[in-house]
């Protein structure tokens, strides 16, 4: 009976299969860790495989923090402040829009709100979200 088996000699794993390989033990290894929570071996956990750390994450960790408190916070800060405003809308507010209208609150609706631009009195109305900043009457004063 003929051999099935091919003359050639079996060849080594290419790196990246050994590479794929030792990262699924080692992800094997944290879900083993995580699962039976043994203490002594959180530090194996912490090691990944080819020698790096978790502490690699640490810079990336630290821009994400920066990006958080430069750039994030200061937003949200800003977005509260507006919807404030918006809510505290009310009759007879001066208001200046996005495009650059300015005019006295005339009416109030839900999502929007009825001007009157001067000079000719003309009545517009406008979407709550276009206004940028509110002047009241005793601002004005």
């Amino acid at each position: 009976m003929p051999s099935f088996r091919s003359a050639e000699p079996e060849r080594a794993l290419p790196a990246t299969a050994v590479q794929s390989r030792i990262l699924l033990q080692g992800i094997d290894l944290a879900a083993e860790i995580i699962l039976l929570a043994i203490p002594g071996r959180l530090a194996l956990w912490l090691q990944l495989p080819g020698g790096t750390s978790l502490l690699g994450l640490a810079p990336l960790l630290f821009i994400f923090a920066i990006f958080y408190f430069l750039l994030i916070m200061p937003q949200q800060k800003k977005q509260k402040k507006w919807q404030a405003m918006l809510s505290e809308l009310k009759n007879g507010d001066k208001i200046t829009t996005s495009g650059g209208l300015r005019g006295t609150i005339i009416s109030l609706k839900d999502d929007a709100l009825t001007l009157r631009v001067p000079p000719d009195n003309i009545k517009l109305e406008i979407s709550r979200a276009s206004v940028v900043s509110v002047t009241t009457a005793e601002e004005g004063k």
